[in-house]
């Protein structure tokens, strides 16, 4: 009796789990739908559409990317992820053809889908061993060829830096920018404050609490941009003939500035991860009569890194010690993946030797010609130059980034980039795995939108560029980063392109003119 009784409440307890199994698959399955629903909306009312068999095919791609399916291993059926997911069949299709195209998986009749064989992650960019002694700059005519396919819209150029303008994140700045036109036309008209917009500087200041600097608005000085902000830093403490320590590669906007200014450059051996080598900069400070230092230690152009705060501090140390005067250019810090975003080396400054120059230029966009600068003890001679170079700055657009800014939008634009440029260096990063050569280096940038990729030195990455300027295609040398024309078998790569099939049909050429050009070395 007991028995019976004990096998009839086990048969009801199964039925019972039974069921409940059966009904978290069908809730399941409904919340997937219903997930799906939310995303395909929240997408179009964002800044892109995306369907449903898109978001399966990016999860997919994830998982691969992840290792969750290994190369090779056979993928679930259509069926099972159909069930899976709460999508149809036909959805399931449509994703695996999208990763079919992608290359990430491959079909095997009567057998399914399998992750296809990919080449091994390359590894970073060893520490590079430039010429260690002050030379002129060169390669203007390299970089006038490349600023030059910038209005071209035949070209696809990957070598310029442009951010994404695109996002609708963007869009309460437009709407501030028309609003200021037409209601402060007598600010808009006038001449501008010499030292910037105040409404500009307070935000400005608020802004460079997050990388640690806490700094009075009325230490600021505007300018038109991170560019404009470096060379009327570079003309209030150095003369023609001088010599300035740089991080090498080093940006060839940079270079061109030292070259315009008549200042030789001596390049520093730097880590594509933690930056600038100590020890090697101290061995050149105690050679050669270096009168300052060119940084970019936040998300790196064109190596990506964030250096770390001990050799932050060790390099201001040493500023300290030779007497020397630190320009460090923070145009990219706000972009690092990671939030709270890095500290300034600034942020340690007790004597105003560092001159922070920063602007909107790759957060915002490079048309509202928008930058500062924090001079330290150079303030005076800052604000002479600027007056003497440049002049005042343009009221309208201070005054829109202003409002973007103190409105909140300007933090909520940041989330979203670094989210989105996040995705798209992945995206670049498995284009170039998958179609350039074996062999390469490829920087693991944390943060910005730049990639730096090495090939063997038996590659003219300049001869390349020539072949490739034929199929409409411009790329950055390595060579353009380098007083001395070192890099030739490297090259940066802009992430911040849309991620698009003519995108990707290009690096293909790349690529494949990169085979060729390792196949005839």
């Amino acid at each position: 009796m007991m028995a019976g009784i004990a096998g009839n409440n086990t048969d009801s307890q199964n039925l019972f789990v039974n069921h409940t199994e059966a009904r978290h698959k069908r809730l399941k399955g409904v919340l997937c739908r219903y997930l799906y629903r939310f995303c395909d909306l929240y997408c179009i009312n964002g800044a892109y559409s995306m369907t449903r068999y898109q978001h399966l095919a990016c999860l997919l791609a994830e998982r691969i990317e992840q290792g969750l399916y290994r190369h090779g291993e056979k993928l679930p059926s259509v069926r099972s992820l159909s069930q899976e997911h709460g999508v149809s069949i036909s959805t399931v299709q449509q994703a695996y053809l999208v990763l079919e195209n992608q290359q990430l998986i491959v079909p095997r009749p009567r057998s399914g889908y399998f992750v296809a064989p990919r080449k091994m992650q390359p590894p970073v960019p060893a520490m590079t061993r430039p010429v260690q002694r002050p030379v002129e700059v060169t390669q203007w005519d390299e970089v006038m060829t490349l600023l030059d396919g910038r209005g071209n819209k035949s070209l696809t150029t990957f070598g310029g830096g442009a951010p994404d303008i695109t996002h609708p994140t963007l869009k309460p700045l437009w709407r501030e920018m028309s609003r200021v036109v037409q209601h402060n036309q007598l600010d808009v008209f006038s001449y501008d404050d010499l030292a910037g917009r105040p409404e500009l500087r307070q935000q400005v200041a608020r802004l460079m609490l997050d990388g640690g600097a806490n700094i009075n608005a009325d230490e600021l000085i505007i300018t038109s941009g991170c560019h404009n902000a470096l060379s009327v830093a570079l003309l209030a403490v150095c003369k023609p003939g001088d010599i300035v320590a740089v991080e090498s590669p080093c940006y060839y906007g940079t270079m061109q500035l030292l070259r315009s200014l008549d200042i030789k450059a001596i390049e520093i051996p730097t880590d594509s991860q933690t930056g600038i080598s100590v020890e090697a900069l101290e061995l050149a400070l105690e050679q050669w009569p270096i009168k300052g230092v060119i940084l970019v230690p936040n998300c790196n152009n064109p190596l990506g890194f964030i250096m770390p705060d001990a050799r932050k501090r060790a390099v201001l140390a040493l500023a300290q010690r030779h007497d020397i005067i630190l320009f460090e250019d923070d145009i990219y810090g706000e972009l690092a993946t990671e939030y709270p975003r890095p500290r300034t080396i600034k942020s340690w400054d007790i004597d105003g030797r560092v001159i922070l120059c920063s602007s909107v230029t790759k957060t915002l966009a490079p048309g509202l010609r928008v930058g500062w600068i924090a001079p330290g003890r150079y303030h005076e001679r800052v604000l002479q130059m600027k007056y003497a170079a440049s002049g005042t700055n343009v009221p309208a657009t201070q005054l829109a980034v202003a409002a973007f800014i103190r409105d909140g939008h300007y933090h909520r634009h940041l989330r979203r980039m670094r989210q989105h440029y996040q995705r798209q260096m992945e995206t670049y990063t498995c284009w170039v795995r998958e179609y350039f050569p074996c062999g390469i280096c490829v920087t693991r940038p944390k943060g910005g939108f730049m990639l730096w990729i090495e090939l063997p030195e038996s590659v003219d990455i300049v001869c390349v560029a020539r072949q490739l300027t034929r199929l409409k295609i411009r790329v950055a040398p390595g060579s353009l980063f380098s007083a001395s024309g070192k890099y030739r078998n490297c090259l940066r790569i802009n992430c911040a392109l849309p991620a698009s099939e003519h995108y990707r049909e290009a690096l293909q050429q790349i690529g494949e003119a990169l085979h060729h050009a390792m196949e005839e070395s």
